[in-house]
C-alpha cells in the first residue's frame, strides 16, 4: 500500500471526533499511567527550563554566553545519542528504559538543586549535569514513541497521543507559571528540587505499565545492523525525512528564541523572569488548545493540515524584533502554542500508522537526531550573537530559520499523505504477547 494518497477531493475532508470518544482509551490503565506519568514530570519540566536559565544567567560567569554553553551541553548528548537510544528501544524492555530515563533525570536535578542552594553552582558544574540530563531524554523520546503502539490499539493511536500531549501541556501552564513565581520568591535551587521530585513520582507511576503486545526481534543482529535497517526505514519515505530536514532548520531558530534571544529580552525590557514566564504560559495554554483541536479532527491529509499551522511559529520571534509588549508576545506566543501541537500529534500518530512498529524507535530516533542535531550550534551560538549584534539581529536570524520549514509544503508527499482508516494499518503487525 502506498503512503501517498491519491488526488480524490473527498479525501482532503476532515472528519471530527466527540471528545468523550477520545476520553475512554483513559478507561485503559496502561493509558492512564502514560498520561498521569507526563502530567505530574512535565509540571516540574515546566518549571525547570525557567529555573535553570536565570539561574545561570544570574551565575558569576554566566550571562547569555554561559546560558548558551549550558544549553549546548544539554542538546550535545540529546542528539549524539539518539540513535543508539532507537536501537537499544528497538531491542530492549520499553518500560523499563523509561523509568531509568525519567530516574536519573530525578537524579540529575536533585543534584543541581543542592549546587544552587549551597553556592557552588557554576556553568561548569551546571553543564556537566546538562549533559547527564540530555543522555537521559535522548533515551526517553524514541522510546516513549515506539511504547504507545505496544499499549493502544491502533484506532486509538491518535486519542492517546492527543491526551499525553494534552497532559503534558496543561502540566507546562502549571509549571511554566509555577517557575517564575518560584525563581523570583525562593530561588532557582527549590525550583529544579521540585523538578527532580516530579520525575521520581513519574518513574514510579511507569513502572506499572503493562506491554499488551510484544516486538518481535531479530536478537542475531548487531547494533550497526539494526542503524541501517532504521536509515533504511527512514529513508524509503520521502515525507519523513524531508519533514525532518526542515526541521532541522527551523528548530534551531525557534530553540535559540525560546532558549536564550527570549529570556534575555526579558531580563534588559520586561523586568526579570516573570515576564517570560507570562509568555512561556500562554505559549502552554496554547499547546493545550492545540492538542484540544487535534484530538477533535481526523483530517485525511494529516501532515498538509500540520505544516498548515507551523508557520504560526514567527509570531513570538516577531514580538522579540524589536521587544513588544508582554501581552502582545504572549498572544503570538499562545498561537505558536497552537500550532505545535496540532503538528506533534498528527506527525507521531502518521508515523505510528506507517512505519512497521519493530522500527518505530529507530525512526522516531532518526526524527529526532534530524530535527534537532544543528541546535547546540544554535545555541552555542545565540549567546554570543546575542552580546555581540543585540538581540533584534539574534531575532532576525531565528525568524529567517522559522521560515525553513515552508518548503515542505511543495511536496506532493507531505500534503498528499493519507490518514490509515483502522482496516487499514497492516503497515506493522505485532504477535499477541
Amino acid at each position: 500500500m502506498s503512503d501517498v494518497a491519491g488526488t480524490e477531493p473527498a479525501e482532503d475532508a476532515v472528519a471530527e471526533r466527540s471528545l468523550a470518544r477520545d476520553l475512554q482509551v483513559l478507561r485503559d490503565p496502561n493509558v492512564m499511567r502514560l498520561v498521569l506519568s507526563r502530567l505530574i514530570s512535565d509540571l516540574g519540566s515546566g518549571i525547570g527550563p525557567i529555573a535553570l536559565a536565570f539561574g545561570v544567567l544570574a551565575l558569576p560567569g554566566g550571562g547569555p554566553t554561559g546560558l548558551g554553553i549550558v544549553l549546548f551541553c544539554a542538546a550535545v548528548p540529546r542528539v549524539a545519542f539518539l540513535l543508539f537510544a532507537g536501537v537499544i528501544a528497538d531491542r530492549g524492555n520499553r518500560v523499563w528504559l523509561l523509568v531509568i530515563a525519567e530516574t536519573t533525570m530525578a537524579l540529575t536535578w536533585l543534584l543541581g538543586a543542592a549546587l544552587f542552594l549551597s553556592g557552588h553552582a557554576s556553568v561548569i558544574a551546571m553543564s556537566a549535569l546538562a549533559i547527564v540530563g540530555g543522555l537521559a531524554t535522548a533515551l526517553f523520546y524514541p522510546t516513549h514513541t515506539g511504547l504507545i503502539p505496544q499499549v493502544v490499539d491502533d484506532d486509538q493511536l491518535q486519542s492517546t497521543n492527543a491526551l499525553i500531549r494534552l497532559a503534558s501541556n496543561m502540566a507546562s501552564i502549571g509549571g511554566v507559571a509555577l517557575g517564575g513565581i518560584l525563581v523570583a520568591t525562593i530561588g532557582s535551587g527549590w525550583a529544579l528540587s521540585i523538578n527532580a521530585v516530579t520525575y521520581a513520582v513519574s518513574a514510579v507511576l511507569l513502572v506499572g505499565i503493562h506491554v499488551q503486545r510484544s516486538l518481535p526481534r531479530d536478537e542475531s543482529t548487531s547494533m550497526v545492523a539494526d542503524l541501517v535497517h532504521g536509515w533504511r526505514e527512514f529513508t524509503a519515505r520521502r515525507w519523513v525525512w524531508l519533514i525532518v530536514l526542515v526541521f532541522s532548520l527551523s528548530n534551531v531558530g525557534f530553540s535559540a528564541a525560546i532558549g536564550v534571544v527570549g529570556p534575555v529580552v526579558a531580563l534588559n525590557d520586561w523586568g526579570g523572569a516573570r515576564g517570560w514566564a507570562v509568555v512561556m504560559a500562554a505559549f502552554s495554554a496554547g499547546t493545550v488548545t492545540g492538542v484540544v483541536v487535534a484530538m477533535r479532527i481526523r483530517p485525511r491529509r494529516p501532515l498538509l493540515i500540520a505544516m498548515l499551522a507551523s508557520p504560526f511559529l514567527v509570531l513570538p520571534i516577531i514580538g522579540l524584533i524589536p521587544p513588544l509588549a508582554v501581552p502582545l508576545v504572549a498572544v503570538g506566543a499562545f498561537l505558536a502554542g497552537i500550532a505545535v501541537d496540532i503538528f506533534e500529534v498528527l506527525w507521531q500518530t502518521a508515523l505510528q500508522q506507517h512505519i512497521p512498529s519493530e522500527s518505530l524507535s529507530r525512526v522516531s530516533a532518526y526524527d529526532y537526531f534530524g530535527s534537532l542535531a544543528l541546535t547546540p550550534l544554535g545555541l552555542a551560538a545565540a549567546g554570543p550573537i546575542v552580546e555581540t549584534f543585540g538581540t533584534r539581529t539574534a531575532g532576525l536570524i531565528c525568524l529567517a530559520l522559522v521560515c525553513v520549514q515552508l518548503l515542505a509544503l511543495l511536496d506532493p508527499q507531505v500534503t498528499g499523505l493519507r490518514a490509515l482508516e483502522t482496516s487499514d494499518v497492516t503497515a506493522r503487525p505485532l504477535p499477541e504477547s
